[in-house]
């Protein structure tokens, strides 16, 4: 790949990827969100299909800045869609904040670690300590200094939301970036209730009903039901992998990646990338995975099962613990290349995760190791035709899943 622009592999900082590596041109999702006028939307994707870089991409766009960042979506397919959509770069105060690392053993590091994000956010709005006329001018030094309590933390967010309104006189951005990460932490390791509740205020407080925030987004893995989570949410607007809005802004497209492997002179693999890589489906569009095509091209193009899950690991160890036979049989039939049909519950309770068997099917395909060939909804309910979507998740399946079944049955003998 000599004299061709560097992969972005694990680069998350859009300033940096869209000037100096190459890069998927995703901007046209600033325009579908400014035509939907949502006001609270949440991404579900699984780990490592871009969301993270999608939201800096959000963030650049719109947040206020001491220079011109309109430098980096000039060259960029936003910019071509006209001044109805040009017009809000650089016009609003933003919140962002990313929870990717809230993944402790306890909820004493747990909360010391999200307090320490918060803090970290407000010191990035350094310009509101010198603000003297806002309506609480000392919870910004509370909050800063680490001495605010919980409930100052639990309801921050809100705060800093009315505080940046009042300064710029223009309502904040709020991007929230693997909000569930703290959940999943939380139930893995036995302290589900504090997470839950302290995240319920926190993102409660700023995104119900609140008159200083313009727009909010959320990403994450699954959608936490509102009953334990979003209760009194409803203007959470959720796109999920079966949705077809939004569907090919997160992974790469057939038309992406071809283009992709004719600048790195790899046409001639495009066969080979997609019986590996391809095979996902998010609404009606077909999805590669973005994370192991580009390790596959950085890696002189070497077909291996770059796509590794780790932190889901825990969860479905503790799903498959209550498993019964069936449910076992049609896990390893989906190995062997057989579809299994089941219902999908998009709504996650971690504590009921257990209670139902077709919960780990929906599990497992809303975290990236299932795909869904076939959607039929009715009266709320999602009935999916379900499989492995490629060769590569059929090896990490054959590790990580079936590995764990046959721990199951050794247990029981």
């Amino acid at each position: 790949m000599q004299n061709k622009l560097p992969l972005p592999i694990g680069a998350s900082d859009y300033k940096k990827v869209s000037q100096d590596y190459y890069y998927v041109d995703k901007t046209l999702l600033i325009k579908d969100i400014l035509d939907e006028q949502a006001k609270v939307t949440l991404f579900t994707r699984p780990r490592r299909f871009g969301k993270t870089l999608n939201m800096d991409m959000l963030r650049t766009f719109f947040e206020k800045a001491k220079y011109d960042t309109s430098k980096y979506f000039i060259n960029k397919s936003i910019w071509q869609t006209g001044e109805k959509y040009t017009q809000h770069q650089g016009q609003y105060p933003v919140i962002f904040l990313s929870f990717k690392d809230a993944n402790k053993n306890n909820w004493s590091d747990l909360y010391a670690r999200l307090k320490e994000t918060i803090k970290d956010e407000f010191l990035r709005h350094s310009e509101l300590k010198y603000n003297k006329n806002l309506s609480n001018p000392d919870f910004y030094e509370k909050i800063t200094s680490g001495q605010g309590t919980e409930t100052d933390y639990a309801t921050s967010l809100l705060r800093l939301s009315q505080m940046l309104h009042e300064h710029y006189a223009k309502a904040p951005i709020i991007i929230i970036d693997e909000y569930d990460t703290p959940i999943q932490a939380g139930y893995i390791h036995g302290f589900y209730d504090a997470t839950i509740q302290f995240t319920r205020d926190l993102l409660s407080s700023v995104l119900k009903d609140n008159q200083h925030i313009s727009f909010g987004f959320l990403t994450g893995i699954l959608r936490v039901a509102k009953e334990s989570i979003f209760s009194g949410l409803n203007n959470v607007n959720v796109n999920s992998l079966l949705d077809k809005r939004y569907s090919d802004f997160f992974g790469f497209t057939s038309t992406e990646v071809n283009t992709m492997a004719a600048y790195y002179q790899a046409a001639d693999k495009m066969s080979e990338i997609k019986e590996w890589y391809d095979g996902y489906r998010f609404g009606n569009t077909e999805i590669y995975n973005p994370w192991s095509v580009l390790k596959y091209f950085n890696n002189y193009c070497e077909a291996e099962p770059y796509w590794v899950q780790t932190s889901e690991n825990s969860t479905i160890r503790e799903i498959i613990k209550g498993l019964d036979a069936s449910t076992c049989e049609n896990l390893r039939a989906l190995l062997n290349g057989s579809a299994v049909e089941s219902i999908v519950d998009t709504n996650i309770i971690y504590p009921k995760l257990k209670e139902q068997q077709t919960n780990i099917f929906g599990f497992l395909l809303m975290t990236g190791y299932l795909k869904s060939i076939k959607t039929t909804r009715a009266n709320g309910i999602c009935l999916c035709e379900l499989s492995i979507p490629n060769k590569e998740i059929k090896s990490v399946y054959s590790q990580e899943i079936v590995g764990l079944l046959a721990d199951k049955i050794d247990s029981t003998e």
